[in-house]
């Protein structure tokens, strides 16, 4: 009878290595690398080129650009739409231009006028505590224009207070058809922002703004035609 079982005890006894090595099969190395790591998929950064602000490229400004430049996307959008009366003394290519470039000059004349409202300082608080941050809101009036924004901690936020901004300048300049004017009453974003009001100060945020890209028109943007009969003189260096 022992002699009967053997040959199964031995097979049995063969078979439990073989078995073992399936279970714990060790991961696959490289000689010169070590253990073959899985691919790891990362986010691609954002390439987008931003349009130039007056805020330059400060840490933290391009969350404001694009702040901006959503809002007139969504609840500003009628800047837009508009083209105001008074929009060659700001931005010459403006009546041409296609809508991509129309929302950076907005963005563009936020930057500016927040330039002088409170040097672009996110956390400015003027007016005796009145009036918070990039463009000085006062509080009643963010409540006034339904802004998200309503208090003056709110309004701090530098994102949150340029699209309060824009919503008030989105009814203002579509009501009156101007940016700054004086009649009978200051009109446009004047009405609201008094370094509106101030003709050097305008003077400044008008020459800055004419000199973008977005604004130039683009006979001065292009490359000019080489004029006709016009020779290149070639190079008696050899290379």
């Amino acid at each position: 009878m022992l002699l009967r079982l053997l040959p199964v005890l031995l097979s049995f006894s063969l078979a439990l290595p073989v078995a073992a090595e399936q279970v714990a099969a060790p991961p696959v190395t490289l000689a010169t690398s070590g253990t073959i790591a899985p691919p790891v998929t990362r986010p691609r950064a954002r390439t987008e080129a931003l349009p130039r602000m007056a805020w330059g490229r400060k840490t933290g400004t391009a969350l404001w650009t694009r702040a901006a430049l959503s809002a007139l996307q969504g609840h500003a959008s009628a800047l837009a739409d508009t083209v105001p009366r008074d929009i060659a003394d700001w931005c010459p290519a403006y009546p041409q231009a296609d809508a991509a470039q129309r929302r950076a000059f907005w963005a563009g004349f936020a930057s500016a006028l927040a330039r002088y409202e409170s040097g672009h300082r996110a956390n400015a608080v003027g007016g005796g505590g009145l009036y918070h941050g990039l463009l000085q809101i006062l509080p009643a009036t963010a409540q006034g224009y339904g802004c998200t924004a309503q208090s003056g901690p709110d309004l701090q936020d530098g994102s949150a207070n340029l699209s309060c901004g824009l919503r008030i300048m989105a009814r203002t300049v579509a009501r009156d058809g101007v940016i700054a004017q004086q009649g009978d009453r200051w009109r446009g974003v004047a009405a609201d922002w008094g370094p509106m009001r101030d003709a050097a100060k305008r003077d400044q945020m008008q020459g800055w703004l004419s000199q973008q890209s977005y604004c130039r028109p683009l006979s001065t943007v292009r490359p000019q035609a080489r004029p006709a009969g016009l020779r290149i003189a070639q190079s008696s260096e050899k290379g």
